[in-house]
């Protein structure tokens, strides 16, 4: 018979191996995907109305991933499957690329890809929450995330010479990472689970509104967490306005080079990105997810500012790259480990699920308002109102973190 210590540990171990080399042997693919709007505009000739729907695919499509990551919620035991059969068919449209000539069919494998990556999104914080000691659960994920980040970010660097000196390299390009992240399976087919969670009640709703009825009925329940959401979505609304606006910013106002771009988009925002994770790891060991809150917030209001000071001196549009990607360490961090934080022994894929909600409502109208605006004022008038939109979420974020901070101590555990 297994001692228990040592079948936690077991357990541990090949939930964390699996999901660090799964990170790893995605960073290639991830590498590539980044450049996709830029390689369709390059080589294929994309219209600026198809770059568009590809920008807007990325928060559209959670919304549709709200129904698979709601197959981990009503059906526990698929948890690994959802991983599994979710990687499986992302990968697969990739593999055409080297026989398919439609930028329409690389716009579906864009959206598709995205659509999946999200909705497993909870099925894997339910498995890191279950498997792993919170400790390691936040380092772990923390760590991964920033060696993809990075990944992310200096692979077009790498590899922008050989899309250079070879035409439509890509093509194969694509199909290659896409194995490379199939790989992954071998490391994920170890993996250890065994649910704990009660049975799910029956579903009471149409499947279609599930999701939704699904979330609504967890934020009448939990105020505490509906309170974080709301928090959350004024701090989404004030990145995601800003979007449209920062192309024409940055060619019309700040007259930027490709090269100045590509500095401090990727690398200046991915050494941002990396330097702040173990700071943000311990903040969020506190569990004040709402004084966590309010200091991302507090810097997303600043990145526009330095985008501002900018057209003074150029300096400051890496100083607001790196303090973007020091604001998006915690950012990430804090909506992928919110569900398993609130909560805590239970099934956490229910929270996770309304945050994957979340991002597709704010992407139906937000862009198009600060695409109206940017038409209608001008950038400066989105710009602001992205830092106000900041602001509030900062303020309402800390009035929340004051009030948790009034409570006793065992009805802050109680509430969190």
């Amino acid at each position: 018979m297994v001692h228990p210590s040592t079948l936690a540990d077991l357990y541990r171990a090949r939930t964390q191996s699996a999901y660090i080399f799964t990170r790893i042997l995605d960073t290639p693919f991830w590498g590539l995907y980044n450049l996709l709007p830029i390689i369709l505009f390059k080589d294929l000739g994309a219209t600026p109305y198809q770059l568009g729907l590809l920008i807007a695919l990325k928060p559209l499509v959670s919304l549709l991933s709200s129904y698979w990551a709601t197959r981990v919620q009503s059906h526990p035991t698929q948890i690994l499957s959802s991983i599994f059969y979710g990687r499986l068919l992302a990968y697969l449209p990739f593999l055409l690329f080297l026989f398919v000539h439609s930028i329409w069919y690389f716009i579906f494998s864009f959206g598709f890809y995205m659509f999946l990556q999200v909705g497993m999104a909870p099925a894997w914080m339910e498995l890191l929450r279950q498997n792993l000691p919170a400790e390691n659960r936040d380092k772990i994920f923390s760590y991964t995330q920033v060696f993809g980040y990075l990944g992310g970010g200096l692979l077009p660097f790498l590899i922008g010479w050989m899309l250079d000196e070879w035409t439509q390299s890509w093509r194969w390009m694509f199909p290659i990472a896409a194995i490379i992240g199939w790989s992954a399976h071998f490391w994920q087919k170890s993996i250890l689970f065994q649910n704990l969670q009660p049975p799910p009640e029956p579903i009471k709703s149409h499947p279609l509104l599930h999701p939704w009825k699904s979330a609504w009925d967890l934020l009448k329940k939990r105020p505490d967490f509906a309170n974080f959401q709301a928090g959350f979505m004024l701090i989404g609304s004030g990145l995601m306005i800003i979007q449209p606006t920062l192309p024409i910013f940055f060619v019309e106002k700040l007259n930027l080079t490709f090269t100045e771009m590509g500095v401090a988009i990727t690398l200046c925002k991915g050494i941002g990105f990396a330097c702040s994770s173990s700071m943000w790891v311990r903040l969020i060991k506190k569990g004040d997810l709402f004084y966590f809150g309010s200091i991302i917030a507090a810097l997303a209001m600043i990145f526009p500012l330095f985008l501002v000071a900018a057209q003074v001196q150029i300096i400051w549009l890496y100083v607001a790259y790196l303090l973007y990607g020091f604001m998006q360490s915690g950012n990430e961090l804090s909506w992928n480990l919110s569900g398993p934080i609130f909560a805590k022994n239970e099934n956490s894929s229910p929270f996770s699920t309304v945050n994957v909600i979340a991002v597709g409502v704010r992407g139906i109208f937000v862009p198009l308002l600060g695409a109206y605006l940017l038409e209608q004022f001008g950038s400066l008038t989105v710009i602001l109102l992205s830092v106000s939109l900041c602001f509030l979420a900062s303020v309402r974020m800390a009035f929340f973190s004051s009030r948790q901070s009034a409570l006793p101590n065992q009805m802050q555990s109680d509430k969190l």
